[in-house]
Parts: C-alpha cells; sequence; structure tokens
C-alpha cells in the first residue's frame, strides 16, 4: 500500500444461516468506511488464511454466536446458543495467524474471547450466574443493552477516548473469565466484568467486549475506536 492508498481492513462475518447465506451487520462496514478504511468481509471456512493476512492491513474480529465451550475446557450451559463447527475454527486459526504478525486488530465481543481462548484463557459460560443482574449486559431476547464501563486511566484505550466512564452498548452473555498471560484487562463495567483488553506496551490490538458498531454512527467515543484502528491499519503498512 502506498501512502495515499486506504487500507484494507478485513472483517470477520457471521456462519451460515438456514438460507445457506453468510451475513454481517451493515453497521461493522459503515463505522470502518467512516474511519477510512476499505473493509473486505473473511467468511467462515476459508482455508487460504495465510494469505488473506498477508494481503490486509488490519482485522476487525467481529461478534456473534457463542464459542464451543470445549474450545476453552468450559461446560455445556443451556444458554450457550449459535455454536458454529465452521466458524470457530476459521476464526481461532485467523486469530493465531494475527497474533503472530501482530497485525492491527480490533476484536469485538465474541472477536475479544477468541483471542484470550487462543492464548489459554477461559470465558464465564453465562453471566448472570457469576455476576448477577445488577447490570444487564444483554437484554431479552437478544437486543442491545446501553451500560457504562471504567476505563483504566494507565492504558491504550484511556488515550484513545481520553475518557475514565464511558456508555457503550453491549449484547452478550458471556465474559472473559480466566485472563490470558500477557494480556491486561483495562476496563471493567461496575458488576466486575471485563469489558476491554489490552497486550502490555503494545498499541496494535484493542479488545472490547461491548459493540462499539451499535452507537459509533452518533457517538464519537465508540467511532473514534475504528478511526484510531484504521489509522494504526494504515501506519503499519507503511512501516512494512
Amino acid at each position: 500500500m502506498t501512502h495515499n492508498q486506504k487500507p484494507l481492513i478485513g472483517i470477520t462475518t457471521y456462519g451460515r444461516n438456514d438460507q445457506g447465506s453468510f451475513t454481517l451487520p451493515a453497521l461493522y462496514v459503515e463505522s470502518i468506511r467512516r474511519a477510512g478504511g476499505i473493509p473486505l468481509l473473511i467468511v467462515p471456512g476459508e482455508t487460504y488464511l495465510e494469505d488473506i493476512v498477508n494481503r490486509l492491513d488490519g482485522f476487525v474480529l467481529a461478534g456473534g454466536g457463542d464459542l464451543n465451550p470445549g474450545t476453552y475446557n468450559g461446560k455445556v450451559h443451556e444458554k450457550v446458543y449459535n455454536i458454529d463447527i465452521e466458524r470457530d475454527p476459521s476464526e481461532l486459526n485467523l486469530g493465531e495467524l494475527i497474533l503472530a504478525k501482530k497485525i492491527p486488530t480490533l476484536a469485538i465481543c465474541r472477536g475479544i474471547q477468541i483471542i484470550n481462548t487462543i492464548l489459554g484463557g477461559s470465558l464465564f459460560e453465562h453471566i448472570p450466574d457469576h455476576f448477577g443482574e445488577m447490570i444487564q449486559h444483554r437484554l431479552p431476547p437478544r437486543v442491545p443493552s446501553l451500560h457504562n464501563v471504567t476505563i483504566d486511566r494507565n492504558s491504550d484505550l484511556f488515550d484513545i477516548i481520553q475518557k475514565e466512564e464511558i456508555e457503550v452498548a453491549s449484547l452478550h452473555h458471556q465474559s472473559i473469565d480466566k485472563l490470558a498471560t500477557g494480556l491486561n484487562t483495562v476496563a471493567k463495567s461496575a458488576d466486575g466484568v471485563i469489558e476491554a483488553i489490552e497486550f502490555k506496551d503494545e498499541s496494535w490490538f484493542i479488545g472490547i467486549q461491548w459493540h462499539p458498531e451499535y452507537t459509533s454512527a452518533e457517538d464519537p467515543d465508540q467511532q473514534i475506536l475504528f478511526d484510531k484502528f484504521v489509522q494504526r491499519s494504515k501506519i503499519a503498512e507503511n512501516c512494512s
């Protein structure tokens, strides 16, 4: 990529639905376009992941259904849903390649769980079982919930947003349990749920449990996450 070209950003999609289609909410695409990136969708089951990683400038690991508990030595739970035997291995393999090359990455909801799992961490299968329902991390049946998170001032995330507390839209019932070695917790909700992670002294990775794409069109605190991520993708490519 030359200095004036827009960075190519890969976004993982949902698995095959009952109609045989791969889908992804357009909000992800719109957020990347506003940030100045060119979004390219990566569907589950792709076998040439290394070629993709070598050609793209950054990656968004998108949200979606639950990881198979077997991937993190978890337990079967009645609330676990949409396990995808094609998507899980595809994204775990993609994540490993991204980690090896330290390609700029924005990991959202399921994406943060993918990275934590690859590095040896684990997940809470169902948040209310461990944290109660003081904060609704999603509304029934599966509707986004607005709540606040507190950000560590000594973090890259704080440097980006420049606020200690922000309102976020979340849509999840699982979260990080055991944090993988090498990761830092940099944001939490009031009930103690881990809301954001980083690598110590590294700025190529942003991992957040909420969904910034839901409110990024109206909320600068959310759009700036995409802006800074795309900016870093461009810088990383120009320096390679």
